[in-house]
């Protein structure tokens, strides 16, 4: 994408949607990377003996979703200062995750110039699963 600047943002803009496709093999690859062996994220009949629908998307994957939405909207030459992220809800593998975000603030402090967003996962079914809230540092074209 094109590096975006402070000045092209405005309050309410949208950022632009990032579809992820988790599958099994990603969980069990992202419970070796992150060490999370949870059975429920790769064993169905664990999951489903805990009541679950079956293995969930891990909310560590989720949160990482959401930084690559920022990160890949902010470009190079922008800085992720601050996330948090709540878990609302789970999310299956083989099911299609929105990751999708919303400018709600913008201002300059300490010769920084920032940006909040409210960002989130959602689910097929519209649901957020994942709210959260992040400032980023973008670059402004004036210097």
């Amino acid at each position: 994408m094109a590096q975006i600047y402070f000045e092209d943002v405005e309050v309410g803009m949208e950022l632009p949607t990032l579809i992820k496709h988790p599958t099994p093999m990603q969980l069990v690859k992202f419970a070796g990377a992150s060490e999370d062996w949870n059975p429920i994220h790769y064993d169905k009949d664990k999951a489903l003996a805990d009541g679950l629908p079956g293995t969930i998307v891990h909310g560590r994957l989720k949160n990482a979703f959401l930084v690559q939405l920022l990160t890949d909207w902010i470009g190079e030459k922008g800085w992720l200062k601050r996330i948090s992220i709540q878990h609302r809800g789970m999310d299956l593998p083989c099911h299609p995750l929105a990751c999708k975000g919303v400018v709600t603030r913008k201002y300059v402090e300490g010769g920084e110039h920032l940006v909040e967003c409210e960002v989130w996962t959602e689910n097929e079914k519209g649901e957020k699963t994942a709210p959260g809230r992040a400032v980023v540092a973008l670059p402004s074209r004036g210097g």
